[in-house]
């Protein structure tokens, strides 16, 4: 029997192999989908000596080739979409369609990434003798990169949520170290092919696929002064408190809530409510900090929508995400699903209704709709991250709006309205980084500004706002001028 070939990391920009390695399993059937090799000590500190090394080069590197070698890799991930998405498939267990979903995304991002290369750091000129102190002085204000980014991605988005950190730290210049979840490591070390054919800087990009418990040691290196981290709460503000001389960036978790007005009462609005609530409940899982877990809805609409979003639960297609047809496939391991189970029985045993779901069959969960949840179940108040949704009715927009804010996380809320005064009010009201109106609070682009507050976390991802996040502004004041 022929040993397979472990698949190589990247190291300031070329492939090696260290002294041991790990599988990925198919979360679907356990099969063995690859075989990693990792890193040694030695050799994640040549990564950090060879980023630290290349930050001056890599920040005056002019904007053309910045954004020729972002764009490059736009091209291929389009070139090789329905392979990248199989490989998303086989080690995430996500649905073939959204991992399609998620190629293009990415493809995005880079192709974002690309053209703000271009307009980054322009400058904005200030003129100073509005004081006397100022007359004969000009300032003039751009942006320069804080350092080196540690990027630690999540497995649920394992090639798109490591494009928005690594696109944005190329396109101004910040040498990038990025670590994969250990669980759905191969799309970035596919991606890390991609950016190998570019003319980067040797050093400017390494991916390092080590165990979690090497992790602190990463995010203590002095030679990382920035760090971007995508996953739990817990594991992010430990990270936060452990370096607070550093610039972290948190996206954390959630516990989206989807509102559904009064006023969006006809068959119409409430069938499109429904089937986005739906769908966007269960889809990837339910592996999504923005997946929809709350339908918070008024009481006059409330059982007319309900009876529509169990019936489009319930039509989900569950099974092998490799099939085309299937909405939802399994959670990333067994040991997620069961979690997920524990949650459920717990908050049955409180009292909650369970409408329709509730089974588990290996890694897999079937959508699952809770009503009369208590406020002392786990699900009322943490991130469930799987294919379950809880049903609140309320009165009127008041306690909708104060039932949504009733969380310790604040990502997105989708409200579901006709009306743009209460539109407005909720982007005024909701203690939440994105309001989406009339659609899911699962709605992204990949463009806008992305992020919470409260437990959800600091900072923004989006091209041009995590740019932001890994520069800091240095203003240049130009004096004895005749203006």
């Amino acid at each position: 029997m022929t040993t397979p070939t472990a698949t190589p990391f990247w190291i300031a920009g070329r492939q090696a192999t260290g002294e041991d390695t790990f599988d990925v399993t198919h979360p679907w059937d356990g099969a063995v989908v690859g075989t990693v090799s990792v890193p040694t000590d030695a050799q994640v500190e040549e990564a950090i000596e060879a980023a630290d090394s290349v930050a001056a080069e890599f920040a005056a590197t002019p904007a053309h080739v910045r954004s020729a070698a972002l764009d490059h890799v736009a091209k291929r991930l389009a070139e090789r979409a329905e392979e990248i998405a199989r490989l998303i498939t086989a080690e995430n267990g996500k649905p073939i369609k959204w991992a399609r979903g998620e190629v293009g995304r990415a493809v995005s991002v880079f192709r974002w990434a690309a053209e703000e290369a271009r307009r980054f750091n322009s400058g904005e000129a200030q003129r100073l003798d509005t004081d006397q102190g100022g007359v004969g002085r000009l300032a003039l204000t751009r942006r320069f990169p804080r350092g080196t980014v540690l990027g630690i991605a999540p497995f649920n988005f394992p090639l798109n949520l490591v494009a928005h950190k690594v696109a944005p730290a190329i396109a101004v210049g910040a040498p990038i170290i990025v670590k994969p979840a250990p669980a759905t490591p191969l799309s970035a070390l596919l991606l890390g092919e991609l950016l190998a054919e570019t003319e980067l800087p040797a050093g400017s990009w390494s991916v390092l696929p080590v165990a979690n418990d090497r992790m602190p040691a990463l995010v203590q290196d002095e030679r990382l002064p920035v760090i971007s981290f995508t996953g739990s709460d817990t594991v992010g503000f430990q990270i936060q408190q452990s370096v607070p001389h550093k610039h972290v960036t948190l996206e954390l978790g959630g516990n989206a809530a989807a509102v559904v007005l009064g006023d969006y009462s006809s068959d119409a609005d409430l069938e499109w409510a429904a089937t986005r609530i739906a769908t966007f409940a269960n889809y990837q899982a339910g592996q999504s900090c923005i997946s929809v877990q709350r339908v918070i809805a008024d009481a006059s609409v409330y059982d007319r929508l309900v009876e529509k979003v169990v019936a489009k639960v319930e039509a989900q297609v569950t099974g092998d995400p490799a099939d085309d047809a299937t909405d939802v496939g399994p959670l990333v391991s067994e040991d997620a699903a069961r979690r997920v189970e524990s949650w459920v029985a717990d908050a049955t045993a409180k009292g909650a209704k369970l409408v329709t779901g509730g089974v588990r069959d290996g890694a897999s969960y079937a959508p699952t709709v809770l009503a009369d949840l208590p406020a002392e179940a786990i699900l009322a108040t943490a991130e469930v991250f799987g294919p379950v949704l809880s049903l609140h009715r309320v009165n009127g927009t008041d306690e909708a709006f104060a039932a949504v804010n009733d969380s310790k996380f604040g990502l997105q809320a989708g409200v579901f309205t006709h009306d743009v005064q209460t539109a407005f009010r909720a982007h005024r009201e909701l203690e939440v980084g994105g309001v989406i109106i009339g659609d899911a609070p699962s709605y992204r682009a990949d463009q806008m500004p992305y992020g919470g507050v409260k437990a959800s976390g600091t900072g923004r991802e989006g091209v041009a706002y995590a740019m932001a996040d890994y520069t800091y502004e240095r203003v240049l004041v130009l004096t004895s001028l005749d203006l």
